[in-house]
């Protein structure tokens, strides 16, 4: 049962993080087009004519506060994969040493590393918490377009909160595997 609501929130999460790096693709590359025609139009061929004019009135140029919602939408896409990556075990890891010890060890190691990477997802989470409470005290804005800073930081925070308790829940599993002996989360290459 717990593992079904923590692969749910994870797949939530993935989606939600993958329509926003959607859209931030789509945003970027609207930018760059918008900055490229801009550039075509303010040429010496074409500045003064009567449709460049036109289009430069229109507003054709780079969508402005571009850097700033990426750098915005990019901590939450980063958070928003972690949770589904941890549940997998789709981290990158090198296993040159590790593949030539057997079960038991391998448990144990990978027991170990997801007991620390969960401790590392809650102390992220905690100072997301305290960066998002600070930002919305201070009132922190971005320069160009002007949007509080701390919206950034709570969408980090929800992807964050997220991955900690994934995180803690592959920890608990893997535990359970050194104890138990069985199988309880399939490693990435098994899924």
């Amino acid at each position: 049962m717990l593992g079904r609501i923590v692969e749910a929130l994870a797949r939530l999460l993935a989606l939600l993080g993958g329509l926003v790096l959607s859209a931030l693709i789509i945003m970027t590359c609207l930018s760059i087009t918008g900055r490229w025609l801009n550039g075509v139009l303010h040429s010496d061929l074409l500045e003064g004519g009567v449709l460049s004019t036109w289009l430069l009135a229109l507003g054709i140029g780079p969508i402005n506060g571009d850097f700033e919602l990426v750098e915005a939408g990019m901590a939450f896409v980063i958070f928003a994969f972690l949770p589904i990556t941890q549940l997998r075990s789709g981290h990158a890891s090198v296993d040159i040493f590790t593949a030539r010890l057997g079960v038991t060890p391998n448990r144990w190691l990978a027991a170990l590393w997801s007991v620390l990477f969960a401790a590392i997802l809650i102390l992220i989470s905690v100072q997301l918490w305290a960066g998002t409470e600070a930002k919305m005290r201070y009132g922190e804005t971005t320069y160009l377009i002007q949007f509080p800073i701390w919206w950034a930081y709570a969408a980090a925070l929800v992807g964050a909160c997220v991955a900690a308790v994934t995180a803690i829940y592959v920890a608990l599993a893997r535990v359970a595997e050194v104890v138990t002996g069985a199988t309880i989360l399939a490693d990435g290459a098994d899924q």
